[in-house]
């Protein structure tokens, strides 16, 4: 199991592998590299890093909940590309992730050959963080897999003709079975340092999103996304009229990025990045 220990001494898990373009995934606010396994066999002719971010997934739990924050998280990231000796990657950043890579633009841009974000830009609308709030931090009421996955389609407003076994699939990837039932797959405390950072103004995003000029850029969204709404993607478009953009039907936040509309704007993103 490939890990690298930050310079505040967690123990962080990552997976490497495949060979040619460093393409770095990172995961939504709740979510871990298992994030991206629906895409990972569709990503030939890439050398795919997936991170969990600390006190998700196989990472360690920070002592301290408020470190989980977008600026230490970037840390981390520039922490494990120096680790792996890269000093240049592509970014495919789901949701937290994507805000992720934006401030890595803002802070660190000679590290970014090129960014892809999956369902998420510089304004988060209410309701989808509102949705967030409801579930984050909170023990499942599931206690079994079948539960879980049975209620899944009944849960993820705004996704439609996804099979059974997806969402089995997925409720494996969110939840840990334990003799007492369900448990998360990361820190709950998560919810205290999003509850923290929420109770300060929030930022003008958008000078993030503009710090990715001149590098190559992939949108996609949900077509039912409470997250990423149809206002901002045009107004991320009309900043970037060169990106590469899908708007995924039957999906809300996040899409699966096996679904066609997705394949065909990643790999037309990283046809431009080779």
């Amino acid at each position: 199991m490939a890990r690298f220990t930050t310079s505040d001494g967690l123990s962080l898990y990552y997976d490497d592998q495949g060979d040619g373009l460093p393409l770095l995934c990172l995961s939504g606010l709740t979510r871990d590299s298992r994030d991206f396994d629906y895409l990972l066999p569709h990503l030939t002719g890439c050398r795919v890093i997936r991170l969990d971010y600390r006190g998700r997934g196989k990472s360690d739990f920070a002592p301290d909940p408020l470190s989980y924050t977008i600026p230490r998280e970037a840390q981390d990231v520039l922490e494990l590309l120096a680790h792996l000796g890269l000093a240049q990657v592509a970014v495919l950043g789901t949701s937290r992730g994507g805000l992720v890579a934006m401030g890595l633009a803002m802070g660190a841009p000679a590290v970014l050959c090129g960014v892809a974000l999956n369902d998420i830009g510089p304004v988060i609308a209410p309701g989808g963080l509102e949705v967030i709030m409801g579930y984050l931090g909170k023990p499942p009421v599931w206690t079994s897999y079948d539960q879980a996955a049975a209620a899944r389609p009944a849960v993820m407003k705004g996704f439609a003709n996804v099979p059974a076994s997806r969402w089995r699939a997925e409720v494996e990837k969110f939840f840990d079975q334990t003799d007492a039932g369900l448990a998360l797959t990361y820190d709950p405390k998560l919810r205290d340092a999003v509850i923290a950072a929420g109770a300060q103004p929030v930022p003008d995003l958008w000078p993030m999103f503009d710090a990715l000029a001149g590098k190559p850029l992939a949108i996609i969204r949900g077509a039912n996304s409470d997250l990423l709404s149809p206002d901002t993607l045009a107004e991320m478009q009309a900043r970037r009229p060169d990106a590469h953009v899908a708007v995924v039907p039957d999906r809300g936040h996040v899409p699966f990025l096996d679904e066609p509309e997705a394949l065909s704007a990643l790999t037309a993103w990283l046809k431009e990045l080779t």
